[in-house]
């Protein structure tokens, strides 16, 4: 392997880390966040600031896109980032934020599933066994309450459903971004994705909610808001600029890896916070990340 190989190798792993450490905090702004806005406002408070701050960006290369390369990127608004932020935020109205980040590390597999139902990939025996393993882990944490046992009527929690469809959501968005607009640079695909989400967010948020009033009347609601800012602007915007441009220089399968390192950082947070994991918790994490280690053990850093 030669010199500048290594240096590229090194960079990859840098700017997963890098991202691990992003994504893997925003599960905490999103709890102290929902402790003020509902769910729906912090969502589309996200996207407002991160479109917002990206807007210099997006304006002057619009002149330069075509119909069929706008059509993907308002999809990959949509999925990569628009209902990814509602589901996210949902899922945390009930559901801790050290287990919103571990089932989030369903990512690397929905990116392989989701390649081989519209991408034309393959999938083989070992990711069909990720798959399964890693299900059954995401099984177990949303049906083991807040003790060591089972109760199916009474623990199941199927808000952790809504963090398996913004996975679905994230495996989709990959695919397009490496197979479908490949000749267009990854700051562009973000700053352009989100703008043409924002409008969208923006009238949900200022005419449908009660954000504006909240700001004004409420305690602790600037606070919050400050949460999500931050949330929009290093966790969306910085950290997608950042991703789109690692789906270009790998495979998706690694860009995705970022979920194996997401869940460790979302577990510290909540951890640190007061949340608390039960023995059927922790075998619930080991079973997602031994799945996804073993459906994407294959993968390299390379096209």
């Amino acid at each position: 392997m030669s010199e500048a190989d290594k240096f590229q190798q090194l960079k990859n792993w840098g700017m997963l880390i890098v991202l691990a450490l992003i994504w893997g905090s925003s599960f905490i702004l999103i709890k102290k966040a929902l402790l003020v806005f509902s769910a729906g406002e912090v969502g589309a408070l996200r996207i407002v600031t991160a479109g917002t701050v990206l807007l210099p960006l997006a304006m002057p290369v619009l002149k330069h896109l075509n119909g069929r390369q706008m059509g993907y990127l308002l999809v990959i608004g949509f999925v990569g980032s628009f209902i990814p932020s509602f589901l996210f935020a949902t899922a945390q109205t009930n559901l801790s934020s050290s287990l919103a980040g571990v089932i989030n590390a369903l990512t690397p597999l929905m990116v392989v599933l989701v390649g081989a139902l519209f991408f034309h990939a393959t999938i083989t025996w070992r990711i069909s066994l990720g798959l399964i393993i890693a299900f059954l882990g995401v099984g177990v944490l949303v049906l083991a309450g807040s003790n060591s046992g089972f109760s199916f009527f009474s623990d199941f929690n199927f808000y952790g459903l809504f963090v398996v469809c913004a996975t679905v959501c994230y495996g989709l968005n990959v695919n397009i971004i490496k197979y479908r607009v490949p000749e267009i640079k990854p700051k562009t695909i973000t700053a352009i994705s989100l703008m043409m989400v924002l409008p969208l967010a923006a009238i949900y948020l200022l005419a449908y909610t009660r954000f504006s009033f909240k700001l004004l009347h409420v305690d602790g609601a600037w606070t919050a808001a400050g949460y999500v800012t931050v949330l929009g602007i290093i966790g969306t915007a910085a950290a997608l600029v950042l991703f789109n441009t690692m789906v270009k220089m790998v495979t998706p399968v690694f860009a995705s890896s970022v979920t194996y390192l997401v869940p460790l950082v979302a577990i510290f947070w909540g951890v640190w916070d007061g949340e608390k994991l039960f023995p059927l918790h922790y075998l619930g994490i080991f079973a997602v990340i031994i799945g996804v280690w073993i459906g994407n053990r294959k993968s390299r850093l390379s096209k």
